[in-house]
């Protein structure tokens, strides 16, 4: 069965999802507590499996030709823009 194309707004929605979960793994770096460094490793990895099929769906949804507004765009979209665009 073929995927539901998506929307602007679920486009909204998904960058909504990828910045919680960038502030998920940022947490997880520096506050959260665990009874070893393997342990934060595979809940860090977790975070990013996760975060990276948003990611994935996001792009897809954008390359389909599905527009969203800048403003929504997440944190660290927009931190790879300005990189992107300083070293141009």
């Amino acid at each position: 069965m073929p995927a539901k194309p998506v929307s602007k707004y679920e486009l909204k929605d998904l960058h909504q999802e990828i910045d919680l979960f960038d502030r998920k793994i940022a947490y997880c770096k520096a506050f959260e507590t665990f009874a070893s460094e393997e342990a934060r490793a595979a809940a860090l990895q977790k975070l990013m499996t996760k975060r990276e099929g948003l990611v994935k769906r996001a792009v897809e949804a954008v390359n389909s030709g599905v527009e969203c507004d800048p403003k929504y765009l997440p944190r660290s979209f927009k931190q790879q823009a300005v990189a992107g665009e300083a070293a141009s």
